[in-house]
């Protein structure tokens, strides 16, 4: 082979695998844990096949998922079905919203757990391609997944105020994931808010980097055998091995695999944090996405979205709405402030509930002096203006009187705003509601 097709086989593979090896890589990370906590007091890590569950919002410090949702407590649990399936218990959540996002090693869906499919409180049971076990009394559904590495995130709604934060640790202390060699037909239950701090390494701005170029050659190998090929992709596959085996036998072609690892990752996947650069563009600069956690064979909004936002919800569940610039192209920066209007009319149309988002330039929270990152259906103390309408102040300095209780700050530099609508209407999810303009505020 010759290294110039190498590398662009590479440069292809690169791009094509990044989310797959993006979740493999977390299931080795947390095969090093011993119990479930939290990880430098922030995020919730467990060891495969276990759940570690957030009791309150997460903490802006958290860096191990970019765009972190500041409406739900969550939590997360890294699945190795080949190891033996998962039982995920389901607590009765009454009124509350709520969804278990259930995801495989390419990020698509393969469960569906929440209030908008009416799953019932029990036990269901996660399992793998190859398993050919017997199910137990007790399991009120089977769901199987076509890869042998996944994520369990639980998400439960709850309003920004003392009273609901005590009461959904009811709901919270009742969600679990375990393997299945646990379970007795009993419900668990965790008080998550004595979770144990483990150390985490110093971190960066950014998220932390899960996909290392320097280690692509010897772990999309693992990745490819834990990933079984969908329908239509055996040809690459073997065209993928046939590269690896070359490399293995001239050095000289692994390090040109090396070599075009790093470059795909600093020229085609590194820009795709920036919103901007993918998606459906919608009026007034927002931009969507229509299959997230099902993207099947679009491997352009997979990577896409694993970059800038991975761990979406499907569109029936969330749907998601991005912006990076104003009304009038201009990027979003804390030295402007903007207005962002809902008419009376149209706030978002949900079933469970929505949140417009502030991220800065690497799509985490910045700290504020309120502690303020996103507002919406949790915020029980925003004014509505005369007209019916909802006016949002997007500024890094509070705005004058009665306009503070609808502040949401931003940091000196460049960011982003997002809107979550969780459990949408048709309205949304068809295309006919879309956010409204960012708009230079005037004076």
């Amino acid at each position: 082979m010759t290294e110039s097709y190498v590398r662009m086989v590479t440069r292809d593979t690169f791009f094509w695998a990044w989310p797959m090896i993006n979740v493999y890589s977390r299931r080795v990370v947390f095969s090093q844990l011993k119990e479930p906590g939290l990880l430098g007091g922030t995020v919730p890590v467990a060891p495969p096949n276990h759940l570690s569950m957030l009791h309150s919002y997460v903490d802006p410090a958290e860096r191990a998922v970019a765009c972190p949702n500041q409406d739900v407590g969550y939590g997360i649990a890294l699945l190795s079905l080949d190891v033996e399936p998962v039982v995920v218990q389901v607590p009765d959540f009454g009124d509350r919203f709520w969804v278990y996002q259930v995801v495989d090693t390419r990020t698509d869906s393969f469960a569906d757990l929440g209030k908008m499919y009416g799953t019932k409180p029990g036990f269901y049971l996660l399992a793998g391609p190859n398993w050919n076990g017997t199910v137990p009394k007790g399991i009120s559904g089977v769901f199987r997944a076509k890869t042998n590495t996944g994520v369990v995130i639980p998400r439960v709604f709850m309003d920004d105020t003392p009273e609901d934060l005590k009461a959904v640790q009811h709901f919270v202390n009742q969600i679990d994931v375990y393997p299945l060699s646990k379970f007795d037909g009993k419900a668990t239950q965790h008080d998550w808010t004595k979770s144990p701090t483990i150390p985490a390494p110093t971190q960066g701005g950014g998220e932390t980097k899960w996909v290392d170029p320097a280690k692509f050659v010897d772990e999309l190998p693992v990745v490819l055998k834990d990933t079984p090929p969908m329908p239509g992709e055996e040809v690459r596959y073997q065209q993928i091995q046939s590269v690896l085996d070359a490399a293995a036998k001239d050095p000289k072609l692994k390090a040109a695999m090396l070599d075009e690892a790093k470059k795909a990752d600093a020229e085609v996947v590194t820009p795709l944090l920036q919103f901007r650069n993918y998606g459906i563009p919608l009026p007034a600069n927002w931009t969507t996405q229509n299959n997230g956690a099902a993207f099947g064979t679009d491997y352009f909004t997979r990577t896409a979205v694993a970059r800038s936002n991975i761990f979406v919800n499907k569109p029936n569940e969330t749907k998601y709405f991005y912006q990076d610039l104003d009304e009038a192209g201009g990027r979003l920066n804390g030295k402007t402030n903007y207005t962002v209007t809902f008419t009376k009319d149209e706030m978002p149309p949900v079933n469970g509930f929505w949140s417009l988002t502030l991220y800065n330039d690497t799509h985490f929270f910045e700290p504020n002096a309120i502690k303020r990152y996103s507002v919406g259906t949790k915020n029980k103390d925003l004014k509505l203006n005369a007209d019916g309408s909802l006016t949002i102040y997007v500024q890094s300095t509070p705005p004058p009187g009665e306009k503070r209780a609808n502040w949401l700050p931003s940091p000196k530099g460049d960011f982003s705003l997002y809107v979550r609508a969780y459990w949408p209407k048709e309205a949304v999810t068809s295309g006919q509601w879309t956010p409204p303009p960012v708009v230079k505020a005037k004076g």
